[in-house]
């Protein structure tokens, strides 16, 4: 026994020391990325739903046009399935209605057309599917002027919609058409559609032209006081057709009621607002 005591030997200067990873910071780490991709998702999530709500189609039918073009009479019809007596209108009336066969839910808009109160379709073309203006055919030959005015203010909202929102369709109801007489050649509803869409055509084409030379609107009738400052008539040819206006597609449909009498809602018998109707079933 020699009495010597074991040697310890001191670790060499340099030599890395292991470092020991705690099982805690794995996980608080493995749980930071986690919710950081589920902040992601949810944020691409909602901005998805805001976008895709900000871009579909309203359900709201609004039917627009000046005071006793017929417009509440075309409601009534819809939702009673029969006209009823009407008068003049001041305040707003509203309806939700289901149009056969598929019984597809649609609401109805109609808004008053006197002058003072007409531009209140604006704080509705948000929720709009699809744009009605109504025009009684029988007397537009005389208050032409002022029904264009009426319609430029609807044009001119109509080109002037933010790029989120899908426009509405848009129509031009030649109304009352029962009241024109047939020819050999075309029907009460065609010769509606003919004088509504010549009139209306040449009053907005007055009203290109005069914008484009300076010309104030008050001359043609304009009852509003931003007449001059209207957009919306722009066309892809010098005059003003409602085929070229770029604006979009503009469709014609000739209608009328007959006051107590039911309305024909299926089978193969037709009325006078069944172009109306077939109309507001294909829209999207």
């Amino acid at each position: 026994m020699d009495g010597s005591h074991p040697s310890h030997e001191a670790p060499s200067i340099g030599q890395p020391t292991p470092e020991v990873v705690s099982a805690v910071s794995v996980m608080n780490s493995q749980y930071l990325l986690f919710g950081s991709l589920s902040l992601a998702v949810l944020i691409l999530s909602l901005l998805f739903l805001a976008r895709k709500k900000a871009q579909s189609r309203g359900n709201s039918l609004l039917l627009v046009g000046a005071s006793d073009g017929g417009k509440t009479a075309i409601l009534s019809t819809l939702l009673y399935k029969q006209t009823l007596p009407t008068h003049t209108s001041m305040q707003t009336n509203m309806a939700n209605i289901s149009l056969p066969p598929s019984n597809k839910a649609l609401r109805i808009i109609d808004v008053p057309g006197h002058p003072r109160i007409r531009d209140q379709f604006r704080e509705y073309m948000s929720d709009a599917k699809a744009v009605a203006f109504v025009v009684d055919a029988s007397t537009i030959s005389r208050n032409g002027a002022a029904v264009a005015d009426h319609l430029h203010q609807v044009l001119h909202t109509l080109t002037s919609l933010p790029p989120s929102q899908v426009p509405p369709a848009f129509t031009i109801v030649a109304h009352k058409c029962d009241l024109l007489k047939a020819s050999t050649n075309a029907t009460s509803e065609q010769l509606a559609i003919n004088r509504v869409r010549t009139i209306l055509e040449r009053e907005l084409d007055k009203r290109k032209a005069s914008h484009a030379g300076g010309v104030g609107m008050e001359s043609l009738g304009a009852e509003g006081e931003e007449g001059a400052e209207l957009g919306g008539l722009e066309c892809s040819g010098n005059e003003f057709k409602f085929a070229e206006w770029e604006g979009g597609e503009v469709a014609f449909i000739g209608t009328s009621v007959a006051v107590g009498k039911a309305a024909v809602v299926d089978g193969e018998k037709r009325d006078g607002l069944s172009d109306f109707r077939d109309w507001l079933v294909e829209l999207p």
